[in-house]
C-alpha cells in the first residue's frame, strides 16, 4: 500500500540560504520539544512497560515525512497521510494505529500503539508528532499479546489500521472502548494512550510556537538544512571509511516458536559505490553511497519472528540500521555526537528480495518476536562492515528479550509483570564492551522497589552474570543474572533468543554466553526452560534464575594485558577458572586480592597459541551454531 501522498523531498529550493544561528535554534528546539514529549508520556503513564521501563519513542517529522530528530528512533507518518489528506486534518486531531501490514514498516508487531498528531501554522499543516510504544496486552491469544508459538498475525491482538482517534480534541470514545475491550489490562491501555495523545498535542503546540516565531519559510529552510547537514557528515566522516567494493555477511535467528531450532538466515552483500550517479526519483545524490541487498535471506517463518521490512523502500530499516555505522567516526566522542534522522537515507539503497521472506513477509505471518530479525541485522550490517575496514567495528551485542510473570496478586486480581533485560554490548577496538545495556534508547529494567511492592515475588540476586562476556584483547560486556522467588503459584513467560547461538566475537574474540532460564533453582524440579515460552508454571517458592547474554569479544583474548584480567577477577566479572580457561592466566589468591603468576600464565599461553589452529575464521560464534550447523564450526562467510 504505497504512500498516496507526495514524501521525502525538499521543502525549499536547493541551495536556499538560511541564518545559521537559526539552525541552531530550530536544532536545539526540535530535540527539546522530543524529550519534552517523551518525559511527559513517562510521568503521566500507567503501565510498567511504558512509565518504568521506557520501551517508548517520540519523533518529530516535517511535511514531506521525514524524521527531523536524531535521539530516538521512530515510527513512520507514512500511513497516516496515505489514509487521510493532509488538507482535510484539523487541530486536535490527533491519528491512531498499530497494524503491522498497513503501518509502511513503521511498527513491528500489534502492541506497538503509535499515535500522530498534525502540527499546525496558518492552518495549514507543517509537521508532525509521533509517539509509539510496548503497551502490556492489546489483546490475542495470550497475555502481552506475544504469543511465542502464533501462526497468524490474528493470534497476536486487535490490529488497527489508520484511524482518527481523537477529532478535532474531542477523543472517539467508541474506537477507545473498542481497544479496552480487547484488553486484559485495559485500564492501564486507557491511561497511556490518554498520556501519549496529550503529550504529542502539548508537543505540536509548542511546534507551532516555533513557527510562529520565526515563520514558516526560515524553518522549512533550517529544516532541510538540519537533513542536508547530516547527509554531508555520514557521507564525508562515515562511508568514506568504507573501502568500494561488495562485501557478504550473514547471521540467523535460532529458532521461530512452531519448527524445530534451525539456522534462520539474515544476509546482507554490501556494496560501497564511492562514485554513484544521481537518482532524482529516488531522492539520491550523486555521489558516495551504500548498497544493502537482503537476497539470501530465508523465507518466512511459521513462527513469529517476521518482520515487515520492505515497504516505502525500506525508509523505516534505513534509519533503524544507519546508527551502527556511526562506529565508523574518528573517535567515540564524535560517534556520540552523530544523531541519525532522515538525511541518511539517501546516502542508502536498500534491495529486498521477493515477497515471501524474513523481511518481506505475505500477510497475515505472524510478526510478534521480529526482534529476532531487526535486531539481528543490526549485528549483520556491523559483521559485513567489519569485514570491509579489517575488524574495525564492535563485536557483537546483547539481543532484546521480554521475560516476565503473570497470575493472580495477593487480592485475586490479574497481574502481569513484563520487563526487558538487558545484556552485554560487544568488545570495540579501543575498549571493552559495555555491562547491562539496553539496545532500545532509554528503556531499562524494572525497579526492583517497584516489583516487589506491586508483584507477588521476591528479587533475591540481581547482579551480573560472571564470565558471560566473551573473551577477547577488549572483553565483551556482561549480561544480567536475576533470581526472582515466587511468592503465589505463577505463570512465566520469554520472547528471547541467542539462547543457542551466542554474540558473536571477530578478529581472534570470542563468543559471550547466551541466555538462559532456570525454574525451581537449586530444588528438585529444577529445569531449563526454553527462550520462547508462554505459561511455563512456577510454584510459589520456587526461584526463577534469568541469565542474559554477553557481548562478543574483539581480538585475541591471549594479548590482555594481565592487568586488565586482574582487575576483571578483583570486580567480580571473571572468575579464576574463566581467567585460567579464557585467558591463559593463572591467577591465586582472593576475589579482592588476587594475585597473578606471570611466568606460569606466560607458558599457558604459548601452550594455548601452540594448540590453535594455523588459520582461524574472522568471526566466532560459539558452540551453538554447530549445533544447528551439522556440526560446521563457523559458516563460509566468517572468513575473510
Amino acid at each position: 500500500m504505497p504512500t498516496a501522498y507526495e514524501h521525502g523531498g525538499r521543502l525549499t529550493q536547493a541551495g536556499t540560504t538560511v541564518d545559521p544561528i537559526l539552525v541552531e535554534i530550530v536544532q536545539g528546539t526540535l530535540a527539546s520539544v522530543e524529550m519534552e514529549v517523551e518525559t511527559s508520556i513517562a510521568r503521566t503513564s500507567r503501565s510498567p512497560m511504558i512509565r518504568d521501563a521506557h520501551d517508548f519513542r517520540a519523533g518529530i517529522h516535517d511535511r514531506q515525512l521525514r524524521k527531523l530528530t536524531g535521539r530516538s528512533y521512530s515510527a513512520l507518518v507514512h500511513p497516516v497521510a496515505r489514509d487521510f489528506p493532509l488538507a482535510e486534518m484539523a487541530e486536535g486531531d490527533v491519528y491512531f494505529h498499530n497494524d503491522v501490514y498497513e503501518s509502511e514498516g513503521g511498527i513491528g508487531h500489534l502492541p506497538d500503539l503509535c499515535v500522530t498528531v498534525p502540527v499546525f501554522h496558518e492552518g495549514e499543516v507543517v509537521a508532525f508528532v509521533q509517539a509509539f510504544g510496548h503497551h502490556d496486552d492489546i489483546g490475542g491469544a495470550v497475555p502481552g499479546s506475544m504469543p511465542s508459538n502464533a501462526t497468524s498475525v490474528h493470534e497476536e491482538g486487535l490490529a488497527v489500521p489508520p484511524i482518527k482517534l481523537w477529532d478535532k480534541g474531542v477523543p472517539n470514545k467508541a474506537a477507545l472502548r473498542i481497544m479496552t475491550r480487547n484488553s486484559r489490562m485495559p485500564d492501564s491501555l486507557a491511561a497511556d494512550l490518554d498520556a501519549e495523545c496529550s503529550a504529542c498535542l502539548m508537543g505540536a503546540r509548542r511546534l507551532g510556537e516555533l513557527f510562529a516565531r520565526y515563520g514558516r519559510a526560515d524553518i522549512e529552510a533550517a529544516f532541510d538544512t538540519i537533513l542536508d547537514q547530516t547527509t554531508e557528515t555520514y557521507r564525508r566522516e562515515i562511508l568514506s571509511q568504507i573501502p568500494d567494493g561488495t562485501y557478504v555477511w550473514e547471521d540467523y535467528a535460532e529458532h521461530d516458536g512452531v519448527d524445530d531450532p534451525r539456522l534462520h538466515t539474515q544476509r546482507i552483500t554490501l556494496t560501497k559505490v564511492s562514485d554513484a550517479p544521481a537518482d532524482p526519483e529516488n531522492g539520491r545524490p550523486a555521489g558516495p553511497r551504500l548498497i544493502i541487498d537482503f537476497t539470501g535471506t530465508a523465507p518466512q517463518a511459521k513462527g513469529p519472528i517476521n518482520h515487515c521490512g520492505d515497504y516505502v523502500g525500506g525508509n523505516f530499516l534505513k534509519k533503524w540500521l544507519a546508527p551502527i555505522l556511526r562506529n565508523l567516526a574518528d573517535s567515540p566522542e564524535r560517534m556520540a555526537e552523530l544523531d541519525v534522522n532522515e538525511g541518511v537515507v539517501p546516502l542508502i539503497e536498500m534491495r529486498f528480495p521477493d515477497k515471501g521472506t524474513l523481511l518481506t513477509p505475505v500477510f497475515p505471518a505472524p510478526t510478534n518476536a521480529r526482534t529476532f530479525v531487526i535486531l539481528r541485522l543490526l549485528g549483520v550490517l556491523a559483521g559485513v562492515v567489519a569485514k570491509a575496514v579489517d575488524g574495525r567495528m564492535p563485536a557483537d551485542q546483547e539481543t532484546i528479550r521480554y521475560t516476565g510473570v503473570y497470575g493472580k496478586d495477593r487480592d485475586g486480581n490479574d497481574y502481569l509483570m513484563r520487563e526487558v533485560l538487558g545484556g552485554g554490548s560487544g568488545g570495540r577496538y579501543y575498549a571493552d564492551g559495555e555491562d547491562t545495556i539496553h539496545v532500545v534508547p532509554d528503556s531499562r529494567n524494572l525497579p526492583t522497589e517497584f516489583t516487589e511492592s506491586r508483584f507477588p515475588f521476591l528479587v533475591e540476586r540481581l547482579g551480573l552474570a560472571v564470565d558471560s562476556g566473551g573473551a577477547g584483547l577488549h572483553r565483551g560486556g556482561l549480561g544480567y543474572e536475576k533470581h526472582i522467588r515466587m511468592l503465589r503459584d505463577a505463570h512465566f513467560m520469554s520472547i528471547a533468543d541467542r539462547s543457542i547461538l551466542a554474540c558473536w566475537g571477530v578478529k581472534g574474540g570470542r563468543a559471550g554466553m547466551p541466555f538462559s532460564v532456570t525454574v525451581d533453582l537449586g530444588g528438585p524440579d529444577e529445569r531449563e526452560v526454553d527462550a520462547l515460552a508462554d505459561a511455563e508454571p512456577v510454584r510459589a517458592g520456587q526461584v526463577i534464575r534469568i541469565r542474559t547474554t554477553g557481548g562478543g569479544g574483539w581480538g585475541d583474548p591471549l594479548d590482555r594485558p594481565y592487568d586488565a584480567v586482574e582487575r576483571d577477577l578483583r570486580w567480580g566479572k571473571v572468575s579464576f577458572e574463566g581467567a585460567r580457561r579464557d585467558y591463559g592466566v593463572v591467577a591465586t589468591g582472593t576475589k579482592d586480592a588476587p594475585t597473578i603468576d606471570v611466568e606460569a600464565s606466560d607458558r599457558l599461553r604459548d601452550e594455548l597459541r601452540a594448540d590453535r589452529p594455523e588459520q582461524e575464521p574472522f568471526f566466532d560464534r560459539g558452540p551453538g551454531y554447530a549445533r544447528l550447523a551439522d556440526g560446521r564450526p563457523s559458516a563460509d562467510v566468517d572468513w575473510l
